[in-house]
């Protein structure tokens, strides 16, 4: 276990800058472009040919869809600063979260089609709008696109840390594509066992795929290090939402990541659950009659749940939390 002190690093160029790690850019973007013939991108799998347009489980074709991008101020303080995240919301998603709160953005057809010279300029106004990074959210379908458009910023003199904002559920193949394009991978770590997360994301293997994705993450960028001024520049970042009545999933994770992967692993505890999309919509039972829809996650987690789950994650050994 480490000092906080030990974490505070010279201010550094992002890792495609530095000659040492940047990675031949052509060749990552042939390779991202390869991965769309029959699409590989994420573990769902799909195997249909993107590149011609079709559309798989997350209902994107050759062209990310953008839904938005600005400077968002509501993200973790190490990495809003004074100017901003910048961050750019992409469309669709391999998942099908029934409390989804962003359920417009990532499970219709909003947004608008870019291709990769359309996606660099978002990426260079938000550096020139003053953000302190560009975060992708919701890459993990998208990232063939997200390689190109990387590759023309930098071209054109992107300058700031990527950070990868993901739901874990992503593949290590996409992952090793983006090894030296990212800075900080973000994921959020949700369930622990396949009962809950194929009932609540419809995909079993979830855990699975994240510990498998999270550990290459790690690999790739270890624990989380910041500037003497506290800006997030290189590392890992989990965020892991608190449910109602699922404490114990929270409980296995931070005893994975605690002991598994690291105790110094920077974690953000979060307590903004509310039911949202899928949950609490009126339905009818296989008896016909009027139910709740997922009923046991209803509510907000409690304020008693919330200390429980800080208690698990300091008990399990983490020591490093965002105080948002």
């Amino acid at each position: 276990m480490g000092r906080p002190e030990d974490f505070i690093v010279p201010a550094a160029a992002p890792s495609y800058r530095r000659p040492d790690l940047r990675p031949p850019l052509a060749e990552r973007v042939a390779a991202a472009r390869r991965e769309l013939q029959s699409c590989r991108a994420c573990p769902r799998e799909c195997g249909v040919n993107r590149a011609a347009d079709e559309e798989g489980y997350c209902g994107v074709g050759r062209l990310a869809r953008v839904a938005s991008a600005f400077p968002h101020f509501g993200e973790e303080e190490c990495l809003r600063g004074t100017g901003g995240s910048g961050t750019i919301f992409f469309s669709g998603c391999n998942l099908r979260c029934v409390f989804c709160q962003n359920w417009d953005i990532s499970q219709a057809r909003s947004g608008q089609e870019m291709g990769a010279t359309q996606i660099a300029e978002l990426m260079l106004s938000l550096q020139r709008a003053g953000c302190h990074n560009i975060n992708l959210v919701t890459p993990e379908h998208v990232v063939p696109q997200v390689i190109e458009a990387l590759a023309a910023a930098i071209d054109r003199g992107l300058s700031l840390p990527v950070v990868y904002n993901t739901s874990a559920y992503d593949s290590v193949r996409s992952l090793q594509l983006l090894d030296g394009l990212v800075d900080i991978y973000m994921p959020d770590f949700k369930f622990w066992t396949p009962q809950a997360s194929g009932r609540f994301c419809h995909a079993a293997d979830y855990p699975e795929r994240a510990r498998e994705a999270i550990r290459e993450m790690h690999r790739q960028v270890g624990d989380l290090r910041f500037t003497p001024d506290g800006a997030a520049c290189r590392g890992l970042l989990v965020r892991q939402l608190v449910m109602p009545g699922l404490v114990d999933e929270s409980r296995a994770i931070y005893q994975w990541l605690a002991t598994e992967l690291s105790a110094d692993t920077f974690v953000n505890i979060m307590a903004q659950y509310r039911p949202e999309n899928e949950v609490g919509r009126p339905m009818r039972g296989p008896d016909g009659r009027q139910r709740t829809a997922h009923a046991e996650i209803n509510r907000r987690p409690t304020s008693a749940e919330l200390a429980e789950a800080h208690e698990a994650a300091r008990a399990a050994g983490l020591w490093r939390f965002d105080n948002n």
